[in-house]
Parts: structure tokens; sequence; C-alpha cells
């Protein structure tokens, strides 16, 4: 695959073009964002964090996604190939491969939200391009990632976090990764809606997987001192309307640090680009753009020379860190700034507008 860098969405319009954000990113800073990711891809599609670093799943779509919002959907359609190659016989993936090297898997364990992204990524690449065949292909895929993911479901809805490699299931629940896992499978359910393949117990169990969510904080384990925890129920969908704008409300100032960004974890002066730009996206899908494009301003200061992102940085003492510079963080911007711009496909997925109804909130 050789890098364009003049990628087109579906109706021919320059999507690095459109995806310039004022104040944020210029359209050509835009082109090279997207290069820059696309230079770490490997030949057969493989997205690592940066090169001689690992891949996992999660973060290998949302490259995919950043992509293919930019109009890069050939390079897209390879990463999603990838996971079709190297698909494990039970439908997961491991939770780390080599530098993307299938053949040398870091961490043998499979992560239930690692596992049914790739749903996520697949409706999201269907929707950019209208490629049956493409879909097609992958269903088969989605499917067995589903069933992985739903065998991991407990009896109160919440989804156990991961099967070890020796199969041992571990059944202590993430609300992160389990919200993640509900906007997954309403990609899913989206999916099988399109191809007018009714699943019944996916339905039954996102919406016991929601009300978990919405209801019952004390199915997780506590993670409330990460960010993510905080405004992934409303990212992922789980929660929306007066209660969603609620949540937000009540630990904005534990998290977002004006001028900087959004804390990884509190107290931690540590503010970093993948969950400031989640936010923004989580921002935009409630109606507050104007404060996500604020959020995304600020950790600008993250942008290196090659137009990638710094993961994070140490406010307090004025320094960069972790030094690396990641495509996960790059990706999440893109698709922040692709929503804020109006991307169909982008605005689709995370607004919620192109996913099955039935599953509404019971709470606002």
């Amino acid at each position: 695959m050789t890098w364009t860098g003049r990628g087109q969405d579906s109706r021919g319009q320059d999507s690095t073009e459109r995806l310039a954000l004022p104040g944020v990113l210029t359209a050509e800073q835009v082109t090279q964002t997207v290069a820059a990711i696309a230079a770490v891809q490997r030949p057969d599609g493989a997205v690592p964090w940066f090169p001689g670093h690992h891949l996992d799943p999660w973060d290998h779509v949302e490259a995919a996604m950043a992509l293919d919002a930019a109009g890069e959907h050939e390079r897209a359609a390879a990463a999603y190939t990838w996971l079709a190659r190297h698909q494990n016989e039970d439908g997961s993936w491991y939770a780390g491969y080599q530098d993307g090297d299938p053949e040398r898997p870091t961490d043998r364990s499979r992560e239930s939200n690692f596992c049914a992204y790739m749903a996520v990524g697949s409706w999201h690449h269907y929707l950019a391009t209208g490629d049956d065949a493409f879909l097609d292909g992958m269903w088969p895929r989605v499917q067995a990632a589903v069933e992985f993911v739903l065998a991991l479901q407990q009896p109160g809805g919440q989804i156990g976090w991961k099967r070890e490699h020796t199969g041992e299931a571990v059944n202590d629940a993430l609300l992160t990764g389990s919200s993640s896992v509900y906007h997954a499978l309403r990609c899913a359910l989206a999916i099988a809606e399109h191809r007018e393949e009714p699943q019944p117990d996916w339905e039954l169990a996102t919406g016991a997987l929601g009300h978990a969510i919405r209801r019952h904080p004390e199915r997780f384990l506590d993670k409330s001192r990460y960010s993510m925890d905080w405004y992934y129920p409303v990212l992922s969908g789980a929660l929306r309307g007066p209660g969603a704008l609620k949540r937000i409300a009540a630990d904005w100032d534990q998290f977002v640090v004006p001028g900087h960004g959004v804390r990884c974890v509190r107290p931690n002066a540590w503010i970093t680009g993948g969950e400031s730009a989640e936010l923004a996206l989580t921002l935009w899908a409630v109606g507050e753009s104007d404060r996500a494009v604020r959020i995304l301003a600020d950790i600008q200061r993250l942008r290196a020379e090659d137009g990638l992102y710094w993961t994070g940085y140490v406010f307090d003492d004025d320094v960069i860190w972790p030094v690396e510079r990641t495509t996960w963080t790059a990706g999440a911007l893109l698709l922040a700034v692709a929503a804020l711009g109006g991307d169909e496909a982008t605005t689709a997925v995370f607004g919620g507008e192109r996913l099955p109804d039935g599953l509404a909130p019971d709470c606002c």
C-alpha cells in the first residue's frame, strides 16, 4: 500500500481537508498525522503502538477507524483483514503481539473489550465505504468474537474482564471495559440488522449489560480514580440525556485540568492525549461541542514534529511522559475531530444514529 496523502471519503471529498478543525488542526497537520499512522502500519495491515512496540486489538481498531475517517479505506481494510486472518479458534485475539507479528504474542490472555471492539470498527468501515463484500467477510468473525465475549457475561449483566492463557475466566468486571463492550454489541446488532439476521440473545445480553452499567456500579471493580470510568458509560452510549450530563458535571473538576487536558488518574498531575480525545468525543456526543474543541486545543502541546502525539504530559514538572508517540493517541484525536466535523460514519457510530433502537437507557 502506498501513502497518497490525499484520502477521500465515499463522496469523493478530500477527507484530510474536511477533518481540519479551526483552533485545533489545519488540513496540512491532518495530512501529516494520517501519514504518520500509515508509516507505522505494517505491510500485512497490523498497526502497532509504534515501531518495535506491541499491538493490541483495541488500539489497532482505533487506528483503523482513524484511517477510514481520513479516507484511507484500503489501509483500514487491511487492518481488519489482519484481524480476520489471526482470530483464534474461540473467536478471540490475544491481548498483545510484538510489533504486530501474529507469531509473537506477548500476552496470551484474551480481553473481552479488546475482542469486541472489532465489531465497532467493522460497522464504521462499512458505513464509510458501503462495501457489502467486506461486511460479508467480517460477519463470521463478528459472530465468533461476540460469542466469545458473551461467554464471559455474569448473571448481573456485566462482562468479565478476560480469559487467562490457561482458559480460566476472570469474572471481575471493569466498568470501562464493559461500557466499551456495550458499544460493540450495539454495533454487532447493527450489522446483524443490516444483514437481516436477528440475534435476540445478543439483544437480551446487551440490555442486561446496559442496565448494569447504568444502575449497578457495585457490580464492577472500583476504578473510580481513572477518568475512563467517569466518561466511558457516556461515550459508549449506555448513558444519555440528563443523566449523562449529570455524570460529566459531577467529576469535571476532578479530571479536567484547564489549559492542559484530562487526567488519566486522579489526583496525579498527568494528562493523557488518549483520554482527552475520548472525552472530547464524549462531549460532542452529548451536545457539548464547544468544550470538546477546547479540550482538543489544549492537548496540541502533545503534538510531535512527525504529526503523532506524545502519550502524556506531567504538568507539575513540565515533562512529556512516557516518551512514546502512539498511533492510538493520534487515532483517538482524529476520530474526535471527525465527529466534530460531521464525518458520517464516525457520527453514526459514536452518536448512535445508525445503531439499533429498542435498547434505550432505562434512566436519564
